[in-house]
């Protein structure tokens, strides 16, 4: 989360919207610890990450939807997903 923080207060600080996507949980492997945080702002603009690539494509796309609608979305990425290598998750993450 740290690594989001200034740009997550400068945009909000200017009124923007933004999506905000952070690790919650974890189990088995993963290529990130629980707090990874990856934003995007109103211009498409990602900082941070939660994969260290796995999933940063799928997160992007469902962060830039909140962007626009506005509408808070709990997501799962996970191995017992059908789309899991869809998304990349190959690593088993």
């Amino acid at each position: 989360m740290r690594e989001v923080l200034k740009d997550l207060g400068a945009a909000l600080a200017a009124g923007h919207t933004v999506g905000l996507g952070t690790v919650v949980r974890t189990f088995r492997s993963a290529p990130r610890p629980a707090g990874a945080s990856m934003m995007v702002d109103a211009d498409g603009r990602a900082v941070g990450s939660v994969s260290g690539g796995c999933v940063e494509g799928a997160l992007y796309e469902l962060a830039t939807r909140v962007v626009e609608d506005g509408t808070p979305v709990l997501q799962r990425y996970g191995i017992s997903d059908n789309d899991a290598f869809e998304v990349g998750l190959t690593c088993g993450g």
